[in-house]
């Protein structure tokens, strides 16, 4: 159980991490260190062990066990088939050069395997392919395979035209047809129409599974409709009424539908109300609940009451409490809680180190940041792990830099990420562009925006907002009003933040007018003057983004 986490002050520092082979030979536990100069605390956090590979993140070598001869041929076989498929991407052009009836449990093996892989786009092409084949009988198997998997891909009008198929062939309505439609309609954003097969079924039948339930609530929250889920949910909350027991997915979805909502205190009744009904929790449940919480606190005590009832954190309940304390600069925390997660055996995933990453780029700690990276690098051709550096490492990564006002070094690294074959996006662009606004330096800042522009990358509203604060602080406030203009101009108007850090840049009545009129505030700002002749709209605005401001970046 993770307990005791010393917290980290704003003077700990960091030694620059050594070299990893270092780490490896000469391990060394995460521990700090107190002294005392002058009459203040120092810590110290060695972190020479830091991210140190564990025994099960090396790489083994697999073996397998055969039943005999013809059986290892036959597996090794169908395995340079289903890789055939994959690097291809397509199924028929590979079983079609067969030029023969292929035995049909391996036409099954295929088409079980890539279920399990969702890869439902070569599930439904091969389904395709078999009905054109005279020696494959397609039968009512056969079809609900293929509409469940046009169902999973949001291809309702195909869905549509197999229902239509097997009502022809004679087959009776099925619940499993009808849900596969309505995931269809669902996964293809026709909310209306999935409801509709929903309803259809509750008063005329096919009578709807757990499953259907599972997927109308579902669609019901991601088509932001709270008010159906949540009659339904009640419907099956009452035991008379119920066709059936509301089970561990239904909570889960109505948990996730009120954090989508921001009602997080009725997240917190739901998952109380599990217990009541007997429900029982997994990590996947505790995991939904610390995901409505923001205040690290509040994560944490989840997290451990998550480990007194027995229930193991998985790599989401360790990515979840990282990211907490990443997000409240407490560094030290989060990577004590992604040494806890390597000690336990759990995998890390490409996420979880991301999260970790940034962690330490919010408060430009380079040196640990730039550990965190090299670990990803070390570990991508780890079984099971895949944690290749993507163009959001590289980008939090730069902030890193970027954060600790290092704009030599963010540069270096930005040339590197194009060297490394990646392509900035608005995001890396951003970065970069918000760290010359916030040294002041104007030429580099626009020579970054005009080089995105060359690229076709369009500025989002975070960048035309930095840009107009930077002039705004440089006493420039007719540029500072030329970019709040830009942005609308641009398709994408200003926000609330961009509104208040325009009237917070007004320093004279007259541009303090000006802000005022531009953000449609001019009667507001009359109305003030008349009062007490000073305007307290800019004031007051200015307070709110002020504690907007802290931690914002660049997106």
């Amino acid at each position: 159980m993770m307990i005791g986490y010393t917290p980290l002050r704003n003077d700990t520092v960091f030694p620059k991490a050594l070299d990893f082979r270092d780490s490896i030979t000469n391990p060394a536990p995460f521990r700090s260190v107190s002294a005392k100069p002058r009459s203040r605390v120092v810590r110290t956090v060695e972190v020479v062990s830091m991210l140190a590979p564990r025994k099960f993140m090396r790489r083994r070598k697999k073996i397998e066990v055969f039943k005999d001869a013809a059986d290892e041929a036959e597996q090794r076989k169908w395995r340079r088939m289903m890789k055939e498929i994959e690097e291809a991407g397509s199924a028929v052009s590979v079983l079609s050069t067969k030029n023969q009836a292929l035995p049909r449990d391996l036409v099954l093996g295929t088409l079980v395997r890539f279920k399990q892989l969702k890869k439902w786009s070569i599930v439904s092409e091969i389904l395709e392919w078999l009905q054109t084949q005279p020696w494959w009988v397609f039968n009512e198997m056969d079809f609900l395979m293929l509409i469940t998997a046009y169902g999973k891909q949001g291809d309702f009008n195909k869905a549509e035209r197999v229902l239509v198929d097997m009502n022809k062939k004679g087959y009776s309505p099925s619940v499993i047809s009808h849900t596969a439609l309505m995931e269809a309609y669902g996964k293809g954003k026709q909310y209306n129409q999935a409801e509709s097969v929903f309803r259809r079924m509750q008063s005329s039948g096919p009578e709807p599974s757990a499953l259907t339930y599972q997927l109308i609530l579902k669609i019901f929250v991601e088509g932001n409709k709270f008010k159906e889920a949540e009659e339904t949910f009640e419907t099956l909350l009452d035991e008379e009424k119920s066709p059936l027991k509301l089970d561990q997915k239904m909570f889960h979805m109505m948990i996730y539908m009120y954090r989508k909502a921001g009602s997080y205190e009725k997240a917190r009744k739901i998952f109380a109300l599990m217990r009541e009904r007997g429900v029982p929790q997994s990590t996947v449940t505790y995991n939904s609940l610390m995901s409505c919480e923001t205040n690290y606190k509040e994560v944490s005590k989840i997290y451990d009451q998550m480990q007194r009832v027995g229930i193991r954190p998985d790599v989401v309940s360790y990515a979840l409490l990282i990211n907490a304390y990443g997000k409240a600069r407490r560094e030290e925390e989060a990577l004590a809680v992604f040494e806890e997660m390597l000690d336990a055996g759990v995998r890390p995933t490409h996420k979880a180190y991301n999260i970790l990453l940034d962690a330490f780029a919010i408060s430009g700690m380079v040196d640990q940041a730039r550990t965190v990276f090299k670990s990803m690098r070390r570990d991508r051709h780890v079984k099971d792990i895949i944690c290749t550096p993507d163009i959001c490492s590289y980008t939090t990564m730069l902030s890193a830099y970027v954060n600790a006002s290092d704009m030599e070094g963010a540069e270096k690294f930005f040339r590197r990420l194009k060297q490394d074959g990646f392509k900035p996006n608005v995001v890396t662009y951003g970065t970069l562009i918000k760290g010359y606004a916030k040294i002041s330096n104007l030429e580099k800042m626009m020579e970054k925006y005009e080089e995105m522009q060359v690229h076709g990358i369009k500025a989002n509203q975070a960048i035309y907002t930095a840009i107009m604060d930077a002039y705004g602080r440089n006493k420039d406030f007719g540029s500072a009003v030329f970019w709040f203009k830009e942005m609308g101009f641009c398709g994408a108007p200003p926000d609330r933040k961009a509104q208040n850090i325009l009237l917070s840049l007004g320093k004279t009545e007259a541009e303090k007018e000006e802000a005022n009129l531009l953000i449609g505030n001019h009667s507001q700002y009359a109305n003030a003057q008349a009062g007490n002749g000073s305007s307290r709209c800019a004031d007051e605005d200015n307070d709110e983004n002020n504690s907007d401001d802290d931690g914002d970046e660049v997106e």
